[in-house]
């Protein structure tokens, strides 16, 4: 017991520490999702992105924390990466949708319930936002069909907030350009 009482306390130490910061992080997001009248499940699904990263800050602890030999961890270090490389290179609109998903969150001003446009050229859509999802979102349109919309593509295009058929506010795309051809034009 006395071999290991260094790293068993250091473990503890980040332990603490890392669930004192899931805490604070998580009133945090929670508070901004009251704020806003964001829906729980969407921190929720915040809230287990966190989770992620703290749960690898603490394994890179851990490894430093019990001594595991450096070379070692480099060749544990590149056979995840080279994994994960591969796997985001095949897959990489997933992270894109993912990340878009967290900034949807935090920095959009539309929610679950509000009616929107997607100023699309080639496939304009008019639509209730159902469910803001991690990588999409669920949009009803008038017609009742079911449109599931890649989150990345709702940050990347013009969206205008709609009531009762008029357009009541723009929201410009990430990358600053704006489509105000249809701003206050009945939809």
């Amino acid at each position: 017991m006395n071999l290991y009482r260094e790293q068993l306390i250091e473990s503890a130490i980040v332990a603490v520490v890392m669930i004192g910061l899931r805490m604070v992080i998580s009133y945090f997001v929670n508070r901004f999702s009251d704020r806003k009248n964001k829906v729980k499940q969407r921190a929720n699904l915040v809230m287990k992105y966190v989770d992620f990263i703290l749960v690898l800050i603490a394994s890179v602890f851990a490894f430093l924390i019990w001594s595991l030999n450096a070379r070692d961890i480099g060749v544990y270090a590149s056979s995840v990466f080279a994994l994960i490389g591969i796997g985001f290179f095949a897959q990489w609109s997933v992270l894109s949708n993912m990340t878009s998903g967290v900034i949807i969150f935090f920095t959009l001003p539309y929610k679950i319930g509000d009616r929107i446009k997607i100023h699309d050229k080639d496939f304009p859509i008019i639509a209730i936002i159902e469910d803001i999802k991690g990588f999409h979102m669920n949009l009803r349109t008038d017609d009742g069909g079911l449109h599931t919309y890649p989150n990345s593509l709702i940050m990347q295009k013009g969206v205008t907030l709609v009531q009762d058929g008029v357009a009541t506010r723009i929201v410009e795309p990430v990358d600053g350009t704006q489509d105000n051809e249809h701003f206050n034009k009945p939809v």
